[in-house]
């Protein structure tokens, strides 16, 4: 059992549309706080679009995420994990981005999670666009490339943009590559689909080894047989977990900035996250949630509860190690 001051306030002692919204009701400790030491895992909010190549808003992503994900109770209503009894959460806060630079801001976000590593910290991030994903993996791949399982509509495998713009949420993952934070060969692209430019990310998915599972080919095998591949795929050794909520069809997950139809509906997507179990598990997104496109918060409560099913599966592997 954790330390109490970790636990989330309850509805039934404070309501939940009252007080300073924080991810899930948890304390919030800063990276300065003594306190800070005590933290297992870190729940943190990147409110930074600027890779963001037509509609943004996921820089509202967090500040949304987190007041919806005051909705969210203390235990899971299918496999009764209770997350904050087995591991130490907290709030950690936001990294400040610069909006207005992209290497700045990138470089902010990589510092900020440096320290997070350097506390032995696990975090579960709110974004952000996916280019997000990039300075986070710099800082928890310092050491060793990491294997990745991606739930998205789009691979974020392309060279560059708007004439050699080689920063953006559509290149995450190929610069991740290049710059050997990720293992190609333990990364796993889970839902791909929609019309495309030309087939430049999936050539270099081949070439590298990356498995790509596009929506027809999800929807034909279905969430366990998919999901098992995946976790074969990521093998026993550390892996990153990256969530865009476009991965979600649109009519489910309206509040992002690149809808695809055809996509899973809102309980496959909770199913794919509760098939991790067993994957070491060292970091975690959830991105793309853009709240201009979906005023009235569904989308938000999603990517909330999303995170929600990772800190369950986070903790039931923190049990059986």
């Amino acid at each position: 059992m954790t330390d109490p001051f970790f636990h989330p306030v309850s509805g039934f002692e404070l309501p939940r549309f009252a007080g300073i919204p924080t991810f899930m009701r948890l304390p919030h400790v800063a990276l300065d706080d003594p306190r800070l030491a005590e933290v297992q895992v870190g729940l943190i909010g990147v409110p930074w679009d600027s890779g963001t190549t037509n509609r943004p808003g996921p820089r509202h992503g967090p500040r949304q995420m987190r007041d919806m994900s005051t909705m969210l109770r203390a235990e899971h209503g299918a496999s009764q994990v209770r997350p904050f009894e087995a591991m130490a959460c907290a709030d950690l806060g936001d990294v400040a981005p610069n909006p207005a630079d992209i290497q700045d801001a990138m470089a902010r976000i990589t510092r900020f999670y440096d320290r997070v590593r350097a506390a032995g910290i696990v975090p579960v991030t709110a974004g952000g666009d996916h280019l997000t994903s990039l300075p986070v993996l710099r800082a928890l791949a310092r050491d060793r490339p990491l294997g990745m399982i991606h739930f998205d509509s789009h691979t974020d495998l392309f060279h560059s943009y708007f004439n050699g713009m080689m920063y953006t949420h559509g290149t995450p993952f190929r610069r991740a590559v290049e710059e050997g934070l990720l293992d190609p060969k333990r990364v796993c692209q889970i839902g791909i689909r929609g019309s495309t430019y030309d087939q430049e990310d999936r050539d270099f998915a081949r070439s590298v080894g990356i498995r790509v599972i596009p929506i027809e080919e999800f929807h034909a095998r279905g969430v366990a047989d998919v999901m098992a591949e995946a976790r074969e795929i990521a093998g026993s050794g550390e892996t990153y977990i990256s969530y865009d909520i476009d991965f979600i069809d649109p009519a489910f997950a309206p509040g992002t900035g690149t809808p695809e139809i055809g996509g899973p509906n809102s309980y496959q997507a909770l199913q794919v996250v509760r098939e991790l179990e067993g994957v070491k598990i060292v970091g975690a997104d959830v991105v793309e949630v853009s709240p201009p496109f979906d005023p009235s918060g569904g989308t938000a409560y999603l990517g909330a509860t999303i995170m929600f099913e990772m800190l369950c599966i986070i903790a039931a592997g923190w049990d059986a190690s």
